[in-house]
């Protein structure tokens, strides 16, 4: 089968995005597939490479003004087109009619742009954005989701029947496993972390959803308790912003909260192996990657009491409320001893997410739109 995957325009930087389409494309060939992936070309956008201000704008020129003609010759080689994005459902009306899957991994902004999010203001202009994506999203010939908390929200939001969307979850995209002191060591000593001192790690950006604040905040209140006084914190991911910083003086907790960006999969594999547990008290997710990625090095989760995180975790992590710090320490002090047998719980979870699986889930997608639309030039 020749299989046409539409990815992400690059200078949006979104990491994740970028990774789901490389794995799709790595096991799509692993299973003998032909497939090519496309990303909208970065031509206005090279002179000011930026998410906001004329770089944004130059962007929008280069995704929705000059891409869809090329995507159109593109489209001409495949027998399916899948769409790793719901942001990118705006390029369906260009697949020429060819049978397509999209891939959604949350609707927050269409749900933000909606007023629904209070903590998530959007101007005219991202409400113009947002339903132009949801009305795109309404003709989509298949709409996978990677969470069931995703597809209720779709089901929701489109309209449709309970058996659409479908949900398929999202692969590891590292060969995530436990790292070995001796191995890990030398990424720490690299980063300036004494490893005889204990941790905790937040890995994510500054998106309201990711809950950075209420993660200092918990952590705050964790360490006013005797066991977790020496523990430190580290934020992996972007840089902080001058709110989050401010609150970590003002909380009191900025020699025991570390900076780190830039890190990368080694690295990062190495810190979840010798974390003591992930806090990960996000308000909102399309499925929450660290979770898994956490559970398959071993390291214990603590995470939000809701969708989709339960169903993510598995049964096996320390569930909080993020709304309330004081009794989320609470309930993570409560249950820190239960955290060996969350590792074993947590490392069979993750073992469920593989490649070979999520890949076979899409193949049969795939089976199923071009079955669609045989049936539809036949009759």
């Amino acid at each position: 089968m020749k299989v046409l995957i539409v990815g992400n325009y690059v200078n949006n930087r979104q990491e994740s995005m970028q990774r789901l389409a490389e794995l799709l494309r790595e096991g799509l060939e692993e299973e003998g597939h032909e497939v090519q992936l496309v990303r909208p070309p970065v031509l206005l956008g090279r002179l000011r490479p930026d998410e906001i201000g004329l770089g944004k704008w130059l962007g929008y020129v280069d995704r929705f003004l000059v891409y869809p003609a090329l995507l159109r010759v593109q489209v001409q080689w495949a027998d399916v087109v899948h769409v790793c994005d719901q942001a990118n459902s705006v390029y369906l009306p260009h697949l020429r009619g060819k049978p397509h899957v999209i891939t959604c991994n949350d609707v927050l902004a269409i749900r933000a742009a909606l007023g629904e999010i209070p903590e998530s203001p959007t101007r005219w202009t991202g409400r113009v954005y947002q339903s132009w994506i949801l009305r795109n999203l309404r003709r989509a010939q298949f709409v996978a989701c990677i969470s069931s908390q995703t597809q209720k929200e779709v089901q929701r939001l489109i309209g449709l029947g309970s058996d659409v969307p479908t949900v398929v979850p999202l692969a590891l995209n590292y060969p995530y496993k436990p790292m070995m002191l001796p191995a890990a060591l030398p990424y720490l000593r690299a980063r300036g972390i004494d490893h005889a001192r204990p941790f905790l790690i937040h890995v994510g950006g500054n998106q309201w959803y990711k809950n950075r604040p209420g993660v200092v905040r918990i952590f705050a209140e964790l360490v006013k308790r005797p066991h977790f006084k020496s523990h430190r914190l580290l934020l992996v991911g972007k840089p902080w912003t001058g709110e989050l910083r401010q609150l970590v003086h003002i909380l009191g907790v900025h020699g025991g909260v570390l900076e780190m960006v830039d890190v990368g999969n080694e690295e990062l594999h190495a810190l979840y192996s010798t974390a003591e547990a992930l806090l990960f008290p996000s308000l909102e997710e399309g499925l929450g990657w660290p979770i898994l990625e956490a559970q398959a090095c071993g390291c214990p989760v603590i995470t939000t009491n809701r969708p989709p995180m339960t169903d993510v975790s598995g049964g096996a992590a320390i569930l909080v409320d993020p709304s309330v710090p004081e009794e989320a320490a609470q309930a993570i002090a409560n249950m820190w001893p239960a955290r060996a047998s969350m590792k074993q719980a947590g490392l069979a979870n993750a073992a469920l997410y593989t490649r070979q699986r999520m890949i076979a889930d899409y193949l049969r997608t795939y089976t199923t739109v071009c079955a669609q639309q045989l049936r539809g030039c036949e009759s």
